[in-house]
Parts: C-alpha cells; sequence; structure tokens
C-alpha cells in the first residue's frame, strides 16, 4: 500500500495474552526429553493480533485490552508502536504456549487468562465507546475470560448500535452461540467463523459442510437469517468464502506456500478483510485481501504478523459462488488494483 487507508480501527481483546513459540526438532515424543530451536515470545491475543496486522499497513489502529501499565504485554506492545487503550487488573496476562512441528504442525496451549468483574468490564466497554465514536471498525476477537458474561459480545454489539461504526466479531464455542442466540439487534455487520464454528452455529456437522458446497452456501445462509451482513469464512488450506446479505458470494482459493505456523493466520485474514474495506474495495477484492494476508501470516513464524510487502494478493483466485457448485465461474476475478475492464 503506498498511502495508509482511510478509517480508524478499534480492536477489543478481552483476553489478552503472551504468546510463547517452542520450535520442535521433530514431531512432538511425549514422555521424552526435547531439545528445542530458537524460541519466541510476542504479544498476542486474536484483537491484539488484528491490531498488529492493521497497524503494519499502516493504518490508525487502537488496541483495547485488560492489562497493568507494567505489563510485559503492554512494554512489547509500546515497542511495537501500537496506540493502546488499556484497563487495569490486579493479575499479569495470561502466556499461550505453541508447539511448531517442522512440517507446520502446530500444537497450542493457553492459559485460562485473568478475572474480569464488573468494574474492569465496564471500563472496557466505555474505553470501546470513547475510541468507536469517530471508526470505521470495532473489531470483537477471541475468547472471554473468567468473570464474562457469555452474552458479552453480544450487548456490545448492541451498545454500538447508536454509533456509525461497524462491527466484525471473530469467536467461537458459547460467546459464538450466545451472539447468535441474542437477535438480530446483537448480530454484526461482520462475523467471522471458521469451518468447526459454522458446524456449531448450524447444526450441520463439519465433514458435510467442507465436502457440499450447497450445504456450505446453505449454512452460510442461515447466518444471513440472523442477522448477519457479511460472513467471511476461513478454511484454512482451502482458502475463504465471502457471502452478502445482498446475495453476493464469492470463494477464494491461496497461493501453495510452506507453512511455517498458522497462529494468528485467521486474524490476520479478517485484518486484511478490513483494510481493503477501509480502501474502499469491492466484496470480491476485500475476500482476495483477506486470503492473501492469512496466506503471509501462516508462512511466517510464530504469530508474526505481515508487512504489505509480504502480501500477494494477485497469488490469490477468487471465484463467484462456492467452489464446485453450478453457480461458480471459472473466470478468476481480477487482482487487487488491476483495471478489470
Amino acid at each position: 500500500m503506498s498511502t495508509a487507508p482511510a478509517g480508524r480501527v478499534v480492536t477489543l481483546t478481552a483476553n489478552p495474552s503472551l504468546d510463547r513459540t517452542l520450535v520442535l526438532p521433530g514431531p512432538l515424543a511425549r514422555g521424552t526429553v526435547v531439545r528445542l530451536g530458537p524460541s519466541s515470545t510476542e504479544p498476542g491475543g486474536k484483537g491484539v493480533n488484528v491490531a498488529r496486522a492493521v497497524a503494519a499497513a499502516g493504518a490508525d489502529v487502537v488496541s483495547v485490552l485488560p492489562a497493568a501499565d507494567t505489563d510485559p504485554i503492554v512494554t512489547l506492545l509500546h515497542a511495537l508502536g501500537l496506540e493502546l487503550a488499556t484497563v487495569p487488573v490486579g493479575a499479569a496476562v495470561r502466556t499461550n504456549y505453541t508447539l511448531t512441528e517442522p512440517d507446520g504442525t502446530t500444537t497450542k496451549l493457553n492459559e485460562p487468562g485473568a478475572f474480569l468483574d464488573d468494574a474492569v468490564r465496564a471500563s472496557l466497554t466505555e474505553a470501546l465507546h470513547r475510541h468507536a465514536t469517530d471508526a470505521r471498525w470495532v473489531v470483537l476477537s477471541g475468547s472471554l475470560p473468567p468473570g464474562a458474561p457469555v452474552d458479552w459480545y453480544a450487548a456490545l454489539v448492541r451498545s454500538l448500535r447508536d454509533t456509525s461504526v461497524r462491527v466484525a466479531v471473530d469467536t467461537s464455542e458459547a460467546p459464538l452461540l450466545a451472539l447468535l442466540a441474542a437477535g438480530p439487534d446483537a448480530a454484526p455487520d461482520l462475523l467471522k467463523p471458521n469451518a468447526e464454528e459454522l458446524a456449531q452455529l448450524t447444526g450441520v456437522p463439519e465433514a458435510e459442510l467442507t465436502g457440499d458446497p450447497a450445504a456450505l452456501a446453505a449454512a452460510v445462509g442461515r447466518l444471513h437469517e440472523q442477522g448477519v451482513a457479511e460472513v467471511l469464512l476461513t478454511l484454512g488450506a482451502d482458502g475463504a468464502v465471502l457471502s452478502t446479505s445482498d446475495g453476493e458470494l464469492w470463494s477464494a482459493h491461496p497461493p501453495e506456500i510452506a507453512v511455517r505456523s498458522t497462529v494468528g493466520a485467521g486474524d490476520c485474514s479478517l485484518a486484511g478483510y478490513v483494510l481493503a474495506d477501509l480502501a474502499g474495495a469491492p466484496p470480491a477484492e476485500r475476500l482476495r485481501t483477506a486470503v492473501a494476508y492469512g496466506a503471509a501470516s501462516a508462512s511466517l513464524p510464530g504469530s508474526a504478523v505481515p508487512t504489505p510487502a509480504q502480501v500477494d494478493g494477485a497469488a490469490v483466485r477468487v471465484t463467484a459462488g462456492v467452489a464446485g457448485t453450478s453457480t461458480a465461474s471459472t473466470v478468476p476475478v481480477p487482482a487487487a488494483g488491476r483495471d478489470s475492464r
């Protein structure tokens, strides 16, 4: 990107973490002594990952999170130049461990996170609203820590209705189910599930969704019926699908890459989508950028986020419809920035 995308992004990471990546010399052998390769520690949590990727593109982003000013995650994020809105908590930010094997297999060990009482949640909500008043996007990402009600994301989406901000949510399990069960007024503008989470939401087995494009399209359609405007369904090595409430449906296939770590790849996909929207890109190009960012992230070690120079949108193939269905186009959508005439 030659210029920074216009518009502010605000991310909420209710359950931030220090992401400790441990590099294994071979497949994990339980019960043995393992000599690790070079390891790293980076600030993490899904919203933090989104904010880091957005900031790396030169966009205006504020990261809202619970953490003491002296917490190591705050020091690391300040060192990266991120603008923070922190709410102090008594406990240290949790540490999550990622074991990476040479073939790209990752195993995650996640701690539960600091308890958020009513006062801390109220302060986080106030900070979120204060920065959302002049923002284009608010991104609510990740798991909820102990103390947070399961429907907190639904309540936050409702509370942001008095602003003009668009809201994206990326979560799973009980908070995701509660979000969609709360009704259309709590439905986000953008929901980013993966296939497992889509199966949780719709009751359709994951194998059926990934094996039957028509079933996948129907399942995504059910999310629109519940009030979700746009669905960015990430499918790992199979790319992603974008569906809009006005009936547009697109599929994107990533380039072949050497996977180094999948940690944060979905978060970078969401960041890419938001960045493309800030730049005024149409749906197909937003999807292209999302998949290009996810692929670039997966090619990097640990939870590193890509810069725009590392993102190759031209290598992503985008088609209309869900790949494999009779409505899928065989003509690739032009790469971002090219004249489509």
